[in-house]
């Protein structure tokens, strides 16, 4: 894979936060139960519930801006503790289009079902996977489109287990049209081109957000968004 560098041009930041204090995510939607501290200046995410009781542990932490197309999103990832799973979401929107956080469409609290099987349609990513022995023995990141459960790229995760891991990782995640990639220190780990066909229609706009499953601890700060657009050559 080439660099993203020279696929991809960054333009103006449309969204920044440090999530550095309670403040900074006032308005976000917390599907499920989840403990939010700030104690290292950045935001820690940590399951409330007991991780025994399954997928009711694990939560979903959506921002409440929409974004649309042809965008980067880019982050710091702290993660502190496993086992569990860190996935982004994003181009959240109801099946008919409806506002992610619509009355119209049927409650969620992070049981992972709702994501994938419920009345919204939501590219997922799944980049740090360290859950059971088969997870943590082979580390890849994943990139789904829902409606459905369909894996539609896959890439090997260069990230270390928390006791190697030199903090921070730096991601990106770009949508550009019909364009996925994602890179982690600026190291392209997977693409995908989206016919419009195979999983329907190409996703536009929507919510993004942050999903843990239970009992992953991991630390965000300086979450921001840009333009972005295609290189020529």
């Amino acid at each position: 894979m080439i660099n993203w560098t020279d696929k991809f041009l960054l333009k103006e930041s449309i969204y920044k936060n440090p999530l550095s204090c309670k403040g900074d995510v006032q308005n976000y939607v917390l599907e499920g139960e989840a403990e939010l501290t700030f104690e290292n200046g950045r935001m820690r995410m940590k399951n409330k519930l007991d991780h025994n009781l399954g997928q009711i542990a694990n939560y979903v932490l959506w921002c409440d801006v929409e974004f649309g197309d042809c965008v980067a999103y880019t982050w710091d990832f702290y993660p502190v503790s496993e086992p569990g799973l860190c996935m982004f979401l994003f181009c959240g929107q109801g099946i008919n289009g409806e506002d992610l956080f619509s009355d119209k469409l049927a409650p969620r609290n992070g049981v992972y079902d709702q994501y994938n099987k419920g009345d919204i349609n939501v590219l997922h990513l799944g980049y740090y996977r360290r859950l059971g022995e088969e997870l943590r023995s082979f580390h890849v990141c994943n990139l789904r489109k829902s409606y459905g459960f369909n894996l539609v790229s896959q890439g090997a995760d260069p990230m270390a287990n928390v006791i190697d891991a030199i903090l921070p990782y730096k991601l990106i995640l770009i949508k550009h049209k019909k364009d996925v990639l994602f890179a982690v220190n600026d190291l392209t780990v997977l693409e995908w081109e989206d016919d419009g066909k195979k999983f329907g229609p190409i996703y536009t706009k929507g919510k993004a957000g942050f999903r843990h499953q239970s009992p992953m601890v991991a630390e965000y700060a300086n979450f921001e968004v840009f333009n972005c657009e295609a290189v020529n050559h």
